[in-house]
């Protein structure tokens, strides 16, 4: 799976506008390649975020989920590994400094995993 730069940098710039709270959305695009948020209701803090996914459209594709920890680490938590196996594929954490070293993508079963980061055309 792929991530389009573009989105990258505007997931990170969401966050940073966020900060010291989290944010949190779903991740979608085309076939092969996340390039859109999807943006539900949600309620956060500074040390959670919850989405509304009762809300999301009937036949939305979705990848997976976005969202925000406010401090360095981005490791999952007890909370995120619960959203994980809820829902999608792919599953990015973005964590303070918010920089493009500062996310990492995981799996349902969080394992982290690896997204391409391409250029959009």
């Amino acid at each position: 799976m792929k991530i389009s730069k573009g989105l990258l940098t505007t997931i990170l710039e969401a966050a940073k506008n966020a900060h010291p709270d989290e944010f949190v959305a779903l991740l979608s695009g085309s076939k092969e390649v996340i390039d859109e948020l999807i943006f539900l209701p949600f309620i956060s803090g500074t040390v959670s975020a919850v989405i509304h996914l009762d809300m999301l459209p009937i036949g939305m594709k979705v990848f997976g989920t976005v969202h925000s920890h406010p401090s360095p680490s981005c490791r999952p938590s007890s909370e995120d590994m619960a959203l994980f196996t809820r829902f999608g594929r792919y599953h990015i954490i973005v964590c303070y400094p918010y920089d493009e070293k500062s996310w990492k993508c995981y799996d349902r079963s969080g394992k982290e995993v690896e997204l391409e980061v391409v250029e959009e055309d």
